[in-house]
């Protein structure tokens, strides 16, 4: 029999990953607020429900991908844990705060679910390509039980830990990812202006010890290294509006465990500051150009 899913949240990154949980032969019901989100799942062979409620009901699993920690506990506190059966899988693929994370898990736990965070990493081109990382906090029984499903959907599933450590995880992950790009972004404008060639300066770095993936897997420059958004005007990819998210939500969880964090921060208020400029929706990466 045929395993049902069910997959509320179809955006950028959640349309593609229902696509391949179909592709990899689970019958999924999807649901979004927005109607043309719905007839893409419903082109991809997902079955189209009416609510989240609906798309729950009788599922042996439930994903949801959703903006930020007050939908994700809306659902789940209004749709999934009143119309999920007994003995449902829940799987949060949303990046959200560490506390809300625990909390929902917990809620779960206390209502008979087996429940995990599993926030994802890899952009809108890696949910397509079923090529995400995912990194996953919950108990060892629940981690075991979401693997086959996650893996559907990407290339590595790792266990982080205990409730909540996807989430601690992701934005750990982000916040480096968002520093060392200021500071790739930085380097590349100051080599320029010292009179250094771009490619030249890649070539070197590329095989050095200023090496990092901002560099050699998603340069900031067009023309140089590997296809990036760069070479597309800074479309696609992952957006300053995303990255801003997710640096806040690193300085808050700093905050609540009194860790120093000099360079995320400096990098969250740059983020703050292209954003502000009204460049949210552009790659992370151009920041070269308020650097430049």
């Amino acid at each position: 029999m045929t395993e049902t899913i069910a997959f509320i949240g179809l955006g950028n990154m959640g349309g593609g990953m229902a696509a391949n949980l179909v592709k990899n032969g689970y019958s999924v019901r999807a649901f979004d607020l927005s109607d043309d989100a719905l007839a893409k799942a419903e082109a991809a062979g997902a079955l189209r429900a009416s609510s989240a409620a609906d798309a729950v009901t009788g599922a042996d699993a439930v994903v949801t991908m959703l903006p930020a920690g007050k939908h994700v506990e809306a659902v789940y506190d209004d749709a999934v844990f009143g119309a999920a059966k007994a003995g449902a899988l829940l799987l949060d693929c949303s990046t959200i705060d560490v506390a809300t994370a625990r909390r929902v898990i917990a809620a779960a736990l206390a209502k008979g679910f087996d429940m995990v965070d599993a926030p994802v990493s890899g952009g809108i081109a890696a949910a397509n390509g079923g090529t995400l990382t995912f990194m996953v906090g919950g108990q060892d029984d629940a981690y075991a039980k979401a693997k086959p499903i996650l893996s559907a959907m990407g290339k590595a599933v790792i266990h982080a830990g205990g409730a909540g450590n996807g989430q601690a995880a992701k934005i750990c992950n982000n916040m480096l990812l968002g520093a060392t790009m200021v500071a790739t972004c930085e380097a590349f404008a100051m080599a320029q202006k010292i009179g250094l060639d771009p490619q030249t300066f890649y070539d070197i770095s590329s095989v050095s010890s200023g090496q990092s993936w901002s560099m050699t897997s998603y340069c900031p420059l067009p023309g140089v290294g590997p296809q990036t958004p760069a070479d597309a005007d800074y479309q696609g990819g992952f957006a300053v509006a995303l990255m801003l998210k997710d640096l806040k939500l690193a300085l808050e969880a700093a905050s609540s465990v009194n860790a120093s964090v000099p360079m995320g921060a400096q990098a969250e208020s740059l983020y703050q500051l292209l954003a502000n400029k009204g460049e949210g929706g552009r790659d992370f990466s151009s920041m070269i150009q308020l650097l430049s």
